[in-house]
């Protein structure tokens, strides 16, 4: 679980207000991981502040990509080691996910370890943000009490590698069309995986009824289109919806707030939203947002 503090998201046992559940994925122990070393910047957009964590992931050097099982995984010293645990998931309901378990888990429990029931939200980044919007429609299926909010960032939501994102970064860093074309031959099983409605959510999923949805992109991540993608599909279910994309950085710069600006504004955006649905009583579809101003050139709306 994961709380706002400031313009961070810190991890914390409990909180009596409000709980986040932050789905984690492997791509985020892979940031500084690839198979060649290339230069700073390819795609020629990257903004100062992203070139330079561009140019130290550079320094890092070379590192190879590799399938390890979960309990292999377990014993690296280091996620540095940039190695990615695969355990093959089975079709199935998704409340066999942990992610799933762990919500039904907090809806009945929250009160014991200081929690509100009723201030839940899900949040997720890049597959962790597959996994939220998998499990918000899960508990609406389920006739579970609703999240206050949802939290995507950057999220897997689509099957389709040939959108306009994934063109114009088919060499970006730290991830790329051929990174994800890799992700997909070692955690798929073909094309009915790849249709299934968990994965390609803006293709198959309904939307209805989901709680109000905050989306976070990236102009250099070959996931941007997806997000907008989703973002206009949520606005026609008539799910309160709001999707920034930040110009001139890269998957996986949420999170580095002290030392990129556009993160700091990114992670500003999220918690301006997830307060103010910790804040206030709501209901899928509220609009709970309190507009977050900020000068026209940091920023854009999808359509």
């Amino acid at each position: 679980m994961r709380s706002t503090s400031g313009n961070s998201i810190t991890p914390i046992a409990a909180s009596r207000l409000s709980s986040l559940l932050f789905a984690a994925t492997a791509t985020t122990a892979l940031a500084a991981c690839a198979t060649t070393t290339p230069p700073a910047d390819l795609t020629g957009k990257a903004d100062t502040d992203m070139v330079r964590v561009l140019a130290a992931y550079q320094k890092l050097g070379a590192m190879r990509v590799a399938t390890l099982t979960v309990e292999q995984a377990r014993m690296q010293p280091t996620p540095g080691q940039a190695a990615m645990a695969v355990q093959q998931q089975t079709q199935g309901n998704l409340d066999k996910l942990p992610v799933a378990k762990v919500l039904r888990w907090l809806l009945t429990n929250a009160g014991k370890i200081g929690a509100d029931p009723k201030r839940i939200a899900l949040a997720g980044e890049s597959a962790g943000g597959n996994l939220a919007i998998d499990t918000a429609i899960w508990a609406r299926d389920s006739h579970l009490p609703a999240p206050v909010a949802q939290l995507l960032v950057y999220p897997v939501v689509g099957t389709d590698l040939n959108t306009p994102s994934y063109m114009e970064t088919a060499d970006a860093i730290p991830l790329n069309r051929a990174a994800i074309e890799w992700y997909v031959a070692h955690t798929t099983n073909g094309p009915t995986d790849l249709a299934d409605k968990r994965l390609n959510i803006i293709g198959e999923a309904d939307l209805h009824g989901l709680a109000p949805t905050t989306i976070v992109s990236a102009e250099i991540d070959p996931l941007r289109s997806e997000g907008e993608m989703l973002a206009r599909k949520m606005k026609a279910a008539r799910v309160d919806v709001q999707q920034r994309t930040f110009p001139g950085v890269t998957h996986e710069f949420f999170g580095m707030g002290s030392v990129v600006g556009q993160a700091n504004l990114a992670e500003t955006f999220a918690n301006s939203r997830l307060a103010a649905a910790f804040v206030l009583p709501v209901s899928p579809g509220t609009n709970v947002a309190t507009p977050v101003h900020h000068r026209r050139h940091h920023h854009h709306k999808a359509d």
